[in-house]
């Protein structure tokens, strides 16, 4: 565009004042304030400006006072509008990080809206009339499920292994076969944790085989904790060999050293009979000094690193410095604590924790709702869509049991007149928003992971997506 025409282009942009002089725009300013619609006001004007400055060419209908007037009130809109909400996870993966992990039980929601509308005995004794520590809310119904001696709640499993570290291996070696050394989702690393921890790495074995004499060759003064770190989201196989944690709990016992095990998925004891997935009670059986684990994976509850194990070290953590940096809210501890009530009565917690419900349910059990589904579609988009019912795998998630498949059923969709990749990026703009996953050229939408209260929604979803031709 030449100087003459940029410089036009520009001087017909209105200045911000001029913009909120606009008539259309008096009802955002009263409800919202000056401040905030002249600030959406100037985000819009800027945008045009580039616009025009990377050559891009505007018509008189884009600047009309009207449409500039839309843009600034659809800006201030979408600052009030919630970026974080509830969407219908079709993808079939129970335990879905990118989706918020598992979905927490009636019982603990309903006891994060009691302490949230209230204020709480969150830091005090009530029996005593003075400070408390928010530690104690939990701990006794962790020992009392686990016969742990004592227990820690941190806001995730990666804060537990660095509270861990942090305190009993600062400026020490910690001894980890090389096997183990895991990245998981968000680049949680096993030897940048070791870094933070101000702990040195000592690697030992090779990737597909470690065994004890590796461990035990590379012990010295300066060792301080021998650490087992659950392949959860990966498996090795083929010629293979490691060391079981009771190896390892001997080892230690026997030179003195700590032994820690990071199961990070948090399977409790025999509720979730999956593969070899290793359980928080096989653990604590063994001997192993601490143990941590995830709340928000297979136990089922909210976001949070659980920590229990011998009363010493448990309580070593708590009067680290570190662990008020990471410790969890009253909402949290609240739902934790709900949570792990199920526990108390297997039946009940099979019953109604979500998580282990749909990582329990059968193929025959999922086919009536998928047929539900596959119906209600096959009304509503009549000769829009071609949906048939099919057999599939579902995926435990979270990182854990990668090679796991849990058989199930599945809508798979061919979209007639628009490309499946539209309809799923349709489907991600509905509301509310479906999430399914696309294989073969179809959209599959898998039950096991849809709430039965979520049908009704899948079709009406799939209605507004495909009615947008």
């Amino acid at each position: 565009m030449p100087n003459s025409e940029l410089s036009g282009a520009l001087r017909r942009l209105p200045s911000v004042e001029e913009l909120l002089e606009n008539p259309a725009l008096a009802a955002e300013i009263e409800r919202y304030g000056h401040r905030l619609v002249a600030n959406s006001a100037r985000k819009v004007l800027e945008k045009l400006r580039r616009q025009i400055l990377a050559g891009g060419a505007l018509t008189a209908a884009d600047l009309e006072p009207e449409r500039l007037a839309a843009l600034a009130r659809e800006e201030t809109a979408a600052i009030y509008k919630p970026t974080l909400q509830p969407l219908i996870n079709a993808t079939g993966v129970v335990v879905h990080t990118n989706l918020g992990r598992s979905i927490m039980a009636a019982e603990a929601i309903k006891a994060v809206a009691e302490v949230a509308a209230s204020y709480s005995n969150l830091e005090y004794n009530l029996v005593k009339g003075t400070r408390g520590s928010r530690h104690d809310h939990i701990t006794r119904i962790i020992t009392a499920l686990t016969g742990a001696e004592s227990a820690l709640v941190v806001n995730n499993n990666a804060a537990a292994v660095l509270l861990a570290l942090t305190t009993f291996a600062a400026g020490r070696e910690v001894v980890v076969s090389r096997g183990e050394l895991i990245e998981i989702g968000g680049s949680f690393r096993i030897p940048d944790i070791m870094a933070a921890g101000s702990a040195t790495l000592v690697e030992v074995g090779t990737t597909n085989k470690t065994r004890l004499a590796d461990y035990e060759k590379n012990i010295n003064p300066l060792t301080s904790v021998l650490l087992r770190v659950h392949t959860s989201n990966y498996k090795v196989v083929g010629f293979t060999a490691g060391v079981a944690i009771g190896e390892l709990v001997e080892l230690g016992r026997k030179n003195g050293l700590m032994v820690m095990d990071d199961l990070g998925s948090g399977a409790l004891a025999s509720l979730l009979a999956l593969a070899d997935e290793p359980s928080v009670s096989d653990s604590l059986a063994s001997g192993a000094d601490l143990i941590t684990f995830s709340g928000d994976k297979l136990l089922g509850g909210p976001q949070a690193g659980i920590v229990i194990g011998k009363s010493e070290a448990v309580e070593r953590m708590k009067a680290h410095p570190m662990a008020r940096a990471l410790r969890v809210d009253k909402m949290t501890l609240a739902a934790l604590q709900a949570t792990l009530a199920l526990y108390l009565n297997p039946d009940e917690a099979a019953a109604r924790i979500p998580t282990l419900r749909m990582l329990s349910e059968t193929a025959a059990s999922l086919k009536p709702r998928a047929s539900q589904l596959a119906a209600g579609l096959k009304r509503s988009l009549g000769t829009g869509a071609d949906v048939q019912l099919q057999q599939a795998a579902s995926k435990v998630g979270g990182g854990a049991l990668p090679l796991l498949e849990l058989d199930s059923w599945v809508c798979a969709i061919s979209p007639v007149s628009i490309p499946v990749d539209e309809l799923a990026s349709r489907l991600r703009d509905t509301a509310p928003p479906v999430i399914g996953r696309i294989h073969g050229g179809r959209l599959l939408l898998d039950v096991r992971t849809i709430l039965p209260a979520q049908i009704k929604e899948t079709v009406g979803a799939l209605e507004q997506a495909l009615g947008q031709n």
